[in-house]
């Protein structure tokens, strides 16, 4: 199998044929991301963009994300790139007439996309909900979203720029979690084409600076309320300010000796944020997920990564308003046992400290 060279799907040719046709010359364009921009939204946005510029042109385009950037290097990563991501709060979106949603689709956003219809959907998540849009191509498969754009800027025979191969080298790294997460042979292909071309010194310069020192207080609270049985990690870690706190303590418990699989949530303004995380073998945290959304909240992912998002609200009702630690270990047990997992023996059940 030769990696050095990026495969061309004919799937890919038919698919760009009809994101032209949709992509009228000349159209203002609106790139659309959900939530905090991560490395595979940014980098997929640009090389969308580079697709149309080249291709059709556009009048005006723009960077847009529904909420702003919660991750230092992600933030560093924009600003390497010149990019300035607009909140979808500050743009009036009847303004565009050509609107591409990367990394997400229409179901993601609830009630916030209402009077929002994107006419381009790029995903790699499964197919959520009932929606429709002009262009679509969702590849669950793939480990990165940036692995689908590069076979584009392939197949559409464009020279992609120093910035971009360093973008795309960047989402798919993330995405895959270094191919700790779900891989395919196309996302390993596509970054071993994008080596040849990025900037690695600017990625190993944003990946040393990774977590600020507010999050450290966290890792040291998880280390005292998650309750850990048989490889299974779980936590609740009250009211913090950025879901990413999860995201960085999840990720950090997931590499302890004898762990599989670690849920950490916490509330995040007016939601309730599940994330999960595992080893990719033993449990499907993409599934879990699913079968508990079917209940509540909505979400999703892959088999070694997802997330849950729970408006307050809701949860309040579904526990009386009580958010104590123990009733919120509770039912996150309840979640996780609703979702296909056992739930542990309480009398087996410690927290990290009382273990040491």
């Amino acid at each position: 199998m030769n990696f050095e060279s990026v495969s061309v799907k004919s799937e890919t040719q038919q698919n760009l044929k009809k994101l032209l046709d949709v992509s009228q010359p000349n159209a203002s364009l609106m790139l659309l991301m959900y939530g905090s921009p991560d490395p595979d939204a940014i980098a997929s946005a640009m090389a969308l963009r580079e697709i149309i510029r080249i291709k059709r042109g556009f009048e005006k385009c723009i960077f847009v994300a529904t909420e702003p950037f919660r991750r230092h290097q992600n933030r560093e990563l924009a600003r390497a790139m010149r990019l300035n991501i607009r909140l979808l709060t500050q743009v009036d979106a009847g303004t565009f007439n050509l609107i591409a949603l990367l990394d997400a689709q229409p179901s993601f956003f609830g009630d916030t996309l209402m009077t929002i219809k994107p006419n381009i959907v790029f995903d790699h998540h499964p197919r959520q909900g009932d929606w429709a849009a002009e262009f679509v191509d969702i590849r669950p498969r793939y480990g990165a979203l940036s692995t689908v754009l590069t076979e584009y800027l392939r197949c559409a025979g464009i020279r992609i720029p120093r910035s971009l191969h360093t973008a795309l080298l960047y989402g798919i790294k993330t995405d895959t979690d270094n191919f700790d997460r779900d891989t395919a042979a196309e996302d390993i292909r596509a970054y071993t084409y994008h080596t040849r071309y990025a900037n690695m010194r600017l990625i190993r310069r944003i990946e040393l600076n990774q977590t600020p020192m507010s999050y450290l207080k966290y890792f040291d609270q998880a280390f005292h309320v998650m309750k850990h049985h048989r490889g299974r990690r779980v936590g609740f870690l009250g009211r913090v300010d950025s879901p990413d706190i999860c995201v960085q303590v999840a990720d950090f418990y997931l590499h302890l000796i004898g762990t599989y699989f670690v849920v950490v949530s916490a509330i995040v303004n007016d939601k309730l944020i599940i994330i999960f995380r595992g080893d990719g073998y033993r449990q499907d945290c993409g599934a879990v997920a699913k079968r508990v959304c079917n209940l509540i909240g909505k979400g999703g992912g892959h088999r070694s990564a997802a997330r849950i998002e729970i408006p307050l609200d809701i949860l309040k009702a579904e526990l009386k308003g009580d958010l104590s630690q123990q009733r919120m270990d509770h039912f996150l047990n309840q979640c996780l046992k609703k979702g296909g997992m056992s739930k542990p023996d309480s009398s087996a059940v410690k927290t990290e400290e009382e273990t040491t």
